[in-house]
């Protein structure tokens, strides 16, 4: 809780309150609008995304590979396969590297190094594999499924069958092949499921005497990878439902790979970009960071096969249409981890990795990376325009590395727009605010253009900073508000919960973001993405299993307000009777000027039990049109939340609202977000 003194200036008093947008009121507010004083433009990329590959969110989420471990690179080659020998079957399984199937090699690092070979003694009903998926394989009945694989056998007349199985091992859908020749070859087929199971497995029975040699057993719906014979990558595979939420927020732009991700625990394991192209099976496989970071939700199946590597991040940004923000490794691994440096003598690789990103990106198809770009199908450049230089950095080591990024950067490509961090939360990491503060006293001097801030607190400390921009330096770097998201139990707890008052708490700080968009011009929540079954942090904006998607309280806030952002902010006063020793007696308010729609956009933030009554004016404003709209997002408790039985538990409802003119007066509801477009002239 927290109070306001009141001064002896009432003057003063309304101009504090038009600085901080909050208004205490106990019967009725007035909020005055200068409708027709337009001022500083809302950034098209306000409101953005954020992708990091946690909770599942890449293999098992948003790429729709079905197989874990599909071409046997885990440490553990056979972890999420075990042997299956069905009446009368008996054979060997054996891993092996030696003359693998190799069809090129990775821009980066070699891939895709080993095979399985399985070895029939008795073929009886079938002898071979079964693949668990990720927590499970999720099938929908009457739809197709692609299944692609590599082999070659001993002899050119073996062959084996394919059953997608349900809990209880009933088949669910099925194909086979035959006549497997001596020579590597891809060969592809598929399957319609006859039922929907959220749980089946996928078997692979050889069902003659002799070997097979298999490599990239995969698995793909019908409705996010086509197959195609001529080549051997797989088109690339999006899940659609995710995809659809994605699209559905209208974001500005996409930061991927991640944050952490990016630096790795070590620098063994941060994220290079050129492993990450060209064909799937040769794209080098990695551990994930998050695979034994928290152990409350320890998982050791945890992997980055890069499947959705940055060319597919790219075509997403193009689909959705969002901005690229690529973060990359500044020879910096996670400072919570190892705090593994690159000495500055040998930065070289990474810097020009930067480079070629910036090529591979933006380059013509006649140069060296412009051409890997044609080569996987897209000869128009993606048109980046920012880039981030680090993630969580911070030190005196991170400047010095910056610096070298960014010399290089702006001598080849002066227009792009860097990005630098200001290491984690404040709260969170060792003398967090003292490192924040020497950043910025950098950040200052060498002038990137954007900055970017992290927030992981308590829902209270939202609504106490909705004015935490209000008295920052104009003059300085932009802020990118690149993570944030309220933490109903604390930091990384996994008791933490996607709650309405963890939602609606974010919205007031929002109202704030938004009223200084002078100098805040993007921000994004984080994570984007859980599992149900594979989570490892929470709270996460969407949620997802094997079959379903559904978006969180938060993401029906952050939603809203990417769909209104407006154009340009408006002056806003709200004055009404104060009462400081309730602060749950608070409207939190925003406004801002549509100019091509021709409505003043007015955002309220109720965070009591109670309705509030408000007369509101829109001031510089002739006429108004009779029908205005208001959007609503509310709960009957701040505990509510969405979940997969109830997934629109809090959803926004759209109502009209009679509007005859400037002045009018409106109830905002209890515990409620309301979105209120008036046309005007």
């Amino acid at each position: 809780m927290f109070r306001i003194n009141l001064p002896s200036n009432t003057g003063l008093f309304f101009m504090c309150l038009i600085m901080t947008s909050v208004s205490f009121v106990s019967a009725q507010t007035k909020i005055t609008i200068q409708a027709g004083k337009p001022g500083a433009q809302i950034s098209p990329t306000m409101y953005g995304i954020f992708f990091e590959d946690i909770n599942f969110g890449a293999d098992g989420g948003l790429y729709t590979e079905l197989v874990k471990n599909r071409s046997f690179e885990f440490p553990e080659s056979l972890m999420g396969w075990s042997k299956l020998q069905q009446e009368g079957a008996a054979g060997l399984l054996s891993v092996r590297d030696n003359n693998t199937f190799i069809t090129g090699t990775a821009y980066g690092e070699p891939g895709n190094s080993h095979y399985l070979r399985i070895v029939v003694k008795k073929a009886g009903k079938g002898c071979g594999i079964t693949n668990e998926g990720f927590r499970g394989i999720g099938l929908e009945k009457g739809k197709k499924y692609w299944f692609s694989i590599f082999a070659r056998s001993s002899s050119d007349k073996m062959g084996f069958k394919v059953e997608l199985v349900n809990a209880d091992g009933r088949i669910v859908a099925q194909g086979r092949l035959d006549n497997v020749t001596k020579d590597w070859m891809r060969h592809i087929f598929s399957m319609n499921a006859i039922e929907t199971e959220a749980k089946a497995k996928l078997n692979l029975l050889v069902t003659s005497e002799g070997s097979l040699d298999v490599d990239m057993i995969s698995l793909f719906p019908d409705d996010s990878a086509a197959s195609d014979s001529s080549t051997s990558m797989p088109i690339p595979g999006l899940r659609k439902d995710i995809v659809q939420m994605l699209s559905d927020m209208k974001p500005g732009f996409l930061r991927f790979p991640g944050g952490c991700i990016v630096e790795g625990y070590d620098l063994s394991l941060r994220y290079q970009w050129k492993n990450t192209i060209g064909e799937i099976s040769q794209r080098k496989l990695i551990k994930n960071r998050w695979n034994t970071e928290f152990k409350h939700r320890l998982t050791a199946d945890y992997y980055q096969s890069f499947g959705l590597g940055f060319y597919e991040f790219f075509v997403l940004c193009e689909r959705i249409g969002a901005e690229p923000m690529p973060i990359i490794n500044c020879g910096m691994a996670c400072q919570f981890n190892s705090a593994q440096l690159a000495p500055m003598d040998q930065l070289g690789p990474y810097v020009q990795d930067a480079l070629d990103l910036i090529e591979f990106a933006n380059g013509p198809a006649e140069s060296k990376w412009g051409k890997v770009r044609m080569s996987m199908g897209h000869p128009k450049p993606f048109n980046m325009k920012m880039i981030g230089i680090g993630n969580e950095q911070w030190g005196p080591q991170y400047i010095e590395r910056y610096k070298v990024f960014a010399k290089a950067v702006k001598e080849k490509y002066p227009d792009m727009q860097l990005i630098a961090a200001t290491g984690s939360d404040a709260t969170i990491f060792p003398n967090g605010q003292k490192e924040i503060d020497y950043l910025w006293s950098q950040w200052r001097q060498l002038k990137p253009e954007f900055v970017d801030e992290h927030f992981y607190r308590n829902p209270e400390w939202f609504t106490e900073n909705a004015n935490w921009y209000d008295k920052y330096d104009r003059t300085g770097p932009k802020l990118f508000v690149g993570e944030y998201a309220s933490q109903s139990v604390g930091v990384a707890s996994p008791d933490n919960r996607n709650n309405w008052k963890c939602a609606l708490y974010e919205a007031a700080f929002m109202t704030g973001m938004e009223r200084n968009a002078d100098i805040v011009k993007m921000t994004c929540y984080a994570p984007l993405f859980g599992h149900e079954d594979g989570w490892q942090w929470r709270p996460n904006l969407i949620w997802f299993d094997n079959l379903n998607v559904y978006g969180s309280a938060n993401y029906y806030v952050q939603k809203l307000f990417s769909l209104n952002p407006g154009t340009n902010l408006l002056p806003v006063e709200t004055s009404g009777p104060a009462t400081p020793d309730d602060s749950k007696k608070a409207l939190y308010i925003n406004s801002t000027l549509d100019k091509k729609t021709g409505e003043v956009i007015v955002k309220a933030v109720n965070i009591t039990p109670d309705s509030q009554a408000a007369d509101i004016e829109l001031q510089g404003i002739s006429k108004v049109k009779k029908q205005a709209k208001a959007i609503t997002l509310t709960a009957k408790s701040l505990t509510d939340e969405n979940s997969l039985r109830e997934s629109k538990k809090i959803f926004p409802a759209e109502t009209s609202v009679a509007v005859t003119s400037p002045k009018f007066s409106y109830n905002f509801q209890p515990y409620s977000l309301t979105i209120l477009r008036v046309p005007v002239e």
